[in-house]
Parts: structure tokens; C-alpha cells; sequence
């Protein structure tokens, strides 16, 4: 592996299994808009991309009813959702392995910050961060993964060869593509074997002890 010295971290599907709580909110949010009943084959395609793009792209809602519908998804997600989630197992460790080995360390995720912050909090990740950067909640701020990678790297005050995002999904990839970043995908999320060939990620670890491995190695 290259010389990485910043290591940006997803939050849902890399850190925490957080889809209890996500089903059931877009559940909420599509019932409450007469929507049909999400089908047990579009709800894992909802973990990872932002709620405008799953309420867009996935449940084929216009722009206006995905708004919508994103309001209810948070309205339930702030009441509930939000603590409906576990580690992933061997996340905490694995962090504080890293910074013990010098990395600095940042979340970078699609999730409103207004809910990653407390849930990274609880579950002790927080202590490891140098930065962390999510979405927005109704401003816009920070729309894509993309942008949410970036302002990462600009926090972090770091130059983006020196990054790596570790992720589970297409659209990590992508967003750190978009800003020269390489990637890593953790076959511990929610991409099946098929996303992860396709999206071609610079690295592809089982877990994070591999993960942990390979950049600890002398």
C-alpha cells in the first residue's frame, strides 16, 4: 500500500450496522407519502447513498415528494432510528490501532452530522477523529459523498495522495474518485460481490484485521 498518513472512515455499513434503523424510517416516510411498501430488494440499495437519491433513483419519487419524504424519514429517525444500530465488529479496535500508529484519522459519511456526531459518540469512535464531516440536514450543505470527501481532506488540511477512504459501497468509491482519493471497500458492509467488482476500488479487505494489516505492516 502507499504511504497513506489519513485514513477517512464511513460511518453506515463500514462502522456501525445501521439498517434496522434505516428500514424501518424509509418504511415511515413512504407510508406516510401513500407510497407503496418498500420491497425487501430496494431496501439494502438505500444504505449508503444519501435520502434524495434513494427517494429519487430507488422509489422513483420526484423531487418535491423526496424532499418530503425525507422530512418524515428524520422526523422518525431522530425519535428512533438513530440508536437502532450495532459495531461492526473489530471497528474500535481497529481505530485505535491506527492513530497508536500514527494516522490521523477522519469520518467522512453521507448521514446528516446532526445524528453521526451522537452516534459516533456513543459508541466510542469519536475519540479517534480528528474531523468529522457529514450532510446536512435541510440546507443542502454537503449533498454528495463526493463533496463530503472533500471537505473532509480540507479539514484534515491534508493533500488528497495522502488520503485513503475506507468504505463498503459503489458510492465511496466514487466520491473519493471524484477527488483523487484511492479507496478501500470492507466486505463487512452492505455491497454484494458484484457492486464491489464493478466499482473497482484501489483495495478490497475481508474485515478490518486485514485492513488493519496492511497498513500496519512494516
Amino acid at each position: 500500500m502507499k504511504g497513506y498518513k489519513y485514513i477517512l472512515f464511513d460511518l453506515d455499513g463500514t462502522l456501525i450496522y445501521s439498517h434496522p434503523g434505516i428500514f424501518s424510517c424509509i418504511r415511515y416516510a413512504l407510508q406516510q407519502l401513500g407510497e407503496p411498501a418498500p420491497t425487501d430488494e430496494q431496501l439494502p440499495l438505500c444504505i449508503g447513498p444519501s435520502l434524495m437519491y434513494s427517494f429519487t433513483e430507488i422509489f422513483g419519487l420526484d423531487e418535491a415528494r423526496a424532499e418530503e419524504a425525507t422530512r418524515k424519514y428524520r422526523e422518525q429517525y431522530e425519535k428512533t432510528g438513530m440508536w437502532e444500530n450495532k459495531p461492526v465488529e473489530g471497528a474500535l479496535s481497529a481505530l485505535k490501532t491506527l492513530k497508536d500508529h500514527g494516522y490521523i484519522l477522519a469520518m467522512a459519511t453521507s448521514k446528516p452530522s446532526y445524528f453521526a456526531d451522537r452516534i459516533a459518540e456513543k459508541w466510542g469512535f469519536s475519540q479517534y477523529f480528528s474531523a468529522q464531516v457529514g450532510s446536512g440536514l435541510d440546507d443542502g450543505y454537503l449533498p454528495t459523498k463526493a463533496a463530503v470527501i472533500g471537505e473532509a481532506v480540507k479539514r484534515l488540511g491534508a493533500t488528497v495522495g495522502e488520503c485513503l477512504m475506507i468504505g463498503d459501497r459503489k458510492h465511496d468509491v466514487e466520491g473519493a474518485r471524484e477527488n483523487a482519493v484511492d479507496c478501500a471497500l470492507l466486505r463487512v458492509g452492505y455491497a454484494s460481490a458484484e457492486e464491489i467488482g464493478a466499482c473497482a476500488p484501489e483495495y478490497v479487505f475481508d474485515g478490518f484485521a486485514d485492513l488493519v494489516a496492511a497498513l500496519t505492516k512494516a
